[in-house]
Parts: C-alpha cells; sequence; structure tokens
C-alpha cells in the first residue's frame, strides 16, 4: 500500500516561502548553489581503460587501504603504478 503524497495549496506554499525567506539561518539557495545539485550524479566517467579482476591481496593490506576512505581502490592502482615505474 502506497501513501499518497499531499502537496500544499497555493496559499500554504506562498506561507512555505514566506517562512523560509524571512529566517536568516535558511537563506534560499543562490542559481549558482542550486547548479551544484542540478549536476549528474553518481560518479565521473572513468577513463575506460581500466579492467576488472579478482586478485588476493592480505587483509591487512586491504584494511590499511580502506582506512583512507573512499578512493582506496585507485590508491592501490596507483601503488601498484608506482611499484611498476621503479623497477
Amino acid at each position: 500500500m502506497s501513501k499518497k503524497l499531499i502537496r500544499p495549496t497555493d496559499i500554504e506554499e506562498a506561507q512555505i516561502n514566506a517562512a523560509a525567506l524571512a529566517d536568516p539561518d535558511n537563506l534560499p539557495l543562490t542559481d549558482d548553489e542550486l547548479q551544484q545539485f542540478r549536476r549528474a550524479p553518481g560518479r565521473p566517467p572513468g577513463s575506460g581503460k581500466k579492467e576488472q579482476v579478482t586478485i588476493r591481496i592480505d587483509a591487512e593490506i586491504l584494511e590499511q587501504f580502506r582506512a583512507t576512505g573512499n578512493g582506496w581502490q585507485t590508491r592501490i592502482n596507483d601503488a601498484l603504478r608506482d611499484w611498476i615505474k621503479h623497477r
């Protein structure tokens, strides 16, 4: 069973907008700020040069890379690239 969305009336909408505009701690977003949210969601396009593989890596190595946050797979790729460069 889905719930039906109840939209505010024109009068209620005007009251909501007036209250929002009167709140100095909740000013409306500028056009530039709104543009940030209109960008395409998700990850940026990749290089198209990567290939998905299955590899076994020691758990403590993965733990260290994952602890650095998002992008840990890219950092592993960069570390491997650096290793190749210096060999």
